[in-house]
């Protein structure tokens, strides 16, 4: 599942290895290199992107693995993929996609249009995991008049459905176990699946397009960013994906042997209520608690010179993107009065379902110091990834949370009062629901700029801040990609010069 959360599974202590179903692939050791050694944080908890996969399984396998009719390039631009042409009518209500041929899965099934119909289907199961289900709840029907052949027909008007199926992983409609096993269409193959330590994916050489630059990559896991970081620096590693420990950044920077690029990133770091109970159904508490936060002397503690601060839940990356950090200004004096008005003039105390990993510990730490100078007390609980998961995401259990949000375009769960933090805003809600039925990208990103506007005015959570996406390789490494998109990190042309 491709969720707008972040998810890490931490230190398991088994050690399982899992084949992919693909027995029969091989590597192609003429076209590729050597293997290529990855460094990151973000463990899958399990191999499916609909059922709970999170970050990590979205970080090796969209693009390397598993593909989509379309692809979200590294820039933000999307392409067709799977899909080798698409037609739309008139009305905006049916779209034909016509397949790319040639393209088998890992298993050798030749891919076909009752793939493509499963795959869809998976998002919009009743048990479905998918941060996108709700996206695709425009779709009438699915029709494959032929094997080359996908018809969808939407109830209303969806600009951004070509976009949100870029997040949909064509799945072999035969395969019975997606948590475990893979089976996809794309330049790799699952290896090696040591829980708690590295996932290694193989070349596919029966790929329908380019051989990959490099026979195998592996990602190596860690649960503690310098532990990540001294990985690279004892050539245990060849690239992090996101340096998450920044003063371990000197290290790299000055250094011949190493490459520091500062990329795009879409992934928030947000102070989440739950806006169903109190005090946090009550919109001047929440601007009260977020006018007490010096989010620029966070930002600056963790990231120094890196990471942007953000006054919405949208990026500059973001076509509707606007500079919103002074609706809720660090003011004290400001939050005090907004706490006396709200009835609170003691202030009260709330717990702090905090995940266990970097930064958020500290984040949480900070955040207390600050609410306390406003009497407000904050009590932190410490919980692992998968604990978030249960209780926060799907309980919807909590007061308040930490959480990284790491997909781009996400402001429109705003628009879902059934989301895990519960903000419901009539009027949120129906701006979501014009800007997802306009006619132009133009009355798209105006609705979405009004939507920008009133959960800012609404305080309808504390954005602290927009993480630096820092990606540090060794010089000798090329063909790595520098963005931070929704947490893929595409391996495919990654070499070494």
């Amino acid at each position: 599942m491709n969720k707008p959360i972040a998810f890490v599974a931490l230190g398991l202590a088994a050690s399982l290895a899992l084949a992919g179903c693909a027995s029969g692939a091989s590597t192609d050791s003429s076209s590729a290199s050597s293997t290529v050694e990855i460094g990151s944080l973000y463990e899958p908890q399990n191999l499916s992107n609909v059922a709970g996969g999170g970050q990590g399984v979205t970080e090796a396998f969209n693009g390397n693995v598993y593909e989509g009719l379309f692809k979200l390039a590294d820039d933000g631009s999307v392409e067709p993929l799977l899909a080798e042409s698409n037609t739309v009518s008139d009305d905006g209500l049916t779209y034909t996609f016509t397949l790319k041929s040639g393209v088998t899965f890992h298993s050798g099934k030749e891919l076909t249009s009752a793939d493509v119909k499963a795959s869809i289907e998976a998002v919009l199961a009743e048990d479905s995991q998918s941060a996108r289900k709700s996206s695709f709840g425009t779709i009438a029907g699915i029709e494959t008049p032929d094997d080359a052949t996908v018809v969808v027909t939407l109830e209303e008007r969806s600009i951004s459905f070509i976009y949100n199926l870029s997040y949909v992983w064509i799945i072999n409609a035969d395969a019975t176990d997606g948590e475990t096993t893979e089976d996809g269409t794309g330049p790799y193959t699952l290896g090696e699946w040591k829980r708690g330590s590295s996932l290694s994916l193989e070349a596919f050489d029966g790929y329908w397009g380019d051989a990959p630059a490099t026979d195998e990559v592996v990602f190596n896991y860690f649960t503690d960013a310098t532990a990540l970081s001294n990985a690279l620096l004892t050539d245990q590693v060849d690239i992090v994906t996101s340096v998450q420990s920044p003063d371990a950044l000197t290290q790299f920077a000055d250094n011949a042997d190493y490459v520091v690029s500062d990329g795009d990133s879409t992934t928030k770091e947000i102070l989440v209520f739950n806006d169903r109970v109190a005090p946090f159904d009550n919109v001047s508490v929440r601007k009260a608690i977020y006018s007490a936060i010096d989010t620029e002397k966070l930002l600056n503690s963790i990231w120094g010179d890196y990471g942007t601060l953000i006054g919405s839940m949208v990026p500059p990356t973001d076509p509707w993107y606007e500079d919103l950090t002074q609706v809720n200004p660090y003011d004290p004096a400001l939050s005090e009065q907004l706490l006396a008005d709200a009835g609170f003039a003691d202030g009260f105390e709330f717990t702090l379902d905090t995940p266990s990993y970097d930064p958020h510990p500290v984040v949480a730490e900070f955040v207390k110091s600050e609410l306390a100078k406003v009497g407000i007390t904050v009590t932190i609980n410490t919980i692992s990834s998968d604990e978030w998961y249960t209780k926060v995401y799907k309980a919807q259990d909590f007061t308040a949370t930490l959480q990284e949000h790491v997909n781009d375009r996400d402001v429109v769960w705003y628009g879902n009062p059934d989301f895990y933090w519960g903000y419901n805003n009539p009027e949120v809600t129906a701006l979501v629901d014009q800007a997802e039925a306009s006619a132009t990208t133009d009355e798209q990103t105006a609705a979405l700029k009004q939507v920008n506007e009133q959960i800012a005015e609404d305080a309808a959570s504390v954005w602290l801040y927009l993480y630096p996406q820092i990606v540090v390789a060794a010089s000798d490494l090329t063909g790595y990609p520098v963005n931070g998109l929704n947490s893929q990190f595409f391996v495919y042309d990654i070499a070494r010069s």
